[in-house]
């Protein structure tokens, strides 16, 4: 697959934080493969339903649901799929970092009928992938994700793509995804191994099915599986969720601030 940014980025402090994807040389062929299952896992579970439109969150920040969901989408759209991937963390967006693109313009600026969706659109990011950031952070995100306009715009977006991918913020921090609940099939919530708390993963169930929402599956990031000689990091992916430990882990902070913990526990990446 190649990559072709129309709006790369030229400050070299612009790539910081860049997450890690398939389209680097050094990405993990394993992953690569557990990428494809999860791919073929959520075909399977949207063929129930009458959208393509999906969101990939997760219960807490630092889970890897935004990697995952860029993963996700350059996975999809290596089927011959036109695909899009919108980043609607209008509060911590990372898309444009992910990918090499510019942020000036993007989902907000389109929502709040500055721009026009030809000029925020990214297109061709790579093979079959088009790719919609994040735009400057709004002031009223949560409406922004639950109007009228959002609503109309996922309609008219799924007249041309086959699959329309949505990153979108945690669930247990604010409500931007169960706003948005009403407009698209449903939610893969990601989850990571022993890190997410059992009573946090679980809350967010609750609040997706309180929504009415529907609950995709859960796509548990980070695996530890034993190889010949070393550990090595994967995914996999669930329609039902299990227990993940930490169950008394305290989660009650805020957006973009890191978890204090009453033990000490042992030190790990943080991807988001």
């Amino acid at each position: 697959m190649s990559i072709r940014n129309r709006k790369k980025q030229n400050s070299k402090s612009d790539n910081k934080g860049k997450r890690m994807t398939m389209l680097d040389k050094e990405f993990p062929f394993a992953v690569t493969e557990a990428f494809k299952a999860l791919r073929t896992n959520i075909m399977f579970a949207l063929s129930t339903r009458n959208s393509k439109i999906f969101a990939v969150s997760s219960a807490l920040p630092s889970e890897g649901k935004s990697t995952i969901s860029a993963n996700l989408a350059l996975t999809f759209a290596q089927t011959d799929s036109k695909v899009l991937y919108i980043d609607a963390d209008l509060r911590k967006p990372v898309a444009h970092k992910t990918f090499g693109l510019q942020n000036k313009l993007g989902l907000s600026t389109l929502l709040g009928g500055i721009d026009s969706f030809r000029e925020v659109l990214n297109s061709q990011v790579a093979d079959g992938l088009d790719v919609i950031t994040s735009g400057p952070i709004p002031p009223n995100p949560s409406e922004m994700l639950g109007s009228e306009n959002m609503k109309v715009l996922l309609e008219k977006l799924s007249e041309y793509y086959d699959y329309i991918i949505i990153d979108t913020p945690p669930i247990n921090i604010v409500s931007d995804t169960l706003n948005m609940l009403p407009f698209i099939a449903g939610v893969c919530l990601v989850c990571r191994q022993g890190a997410t708390p059992y009573d946090a993963y679980e809350d967010a169930l609750n609040s997706i099915k309180f929504a009415d929402g529907h609950v995709l599956g859960a796509i548990l990031g980070q695996v530890q599986t034993l190889g010949k000689s070393s550990y090595k990091r994967g995914y996999k992916y669930s329609r039902y969720s299990s227990k993940y430990g930490y169950s008394n882990y305290g989660y009650g902070y805020s957006y973009g601030e890191t978890p204090k913990k009453e033990k000490k526990e042992k030190t790990t990446d943080n991807n988001s």
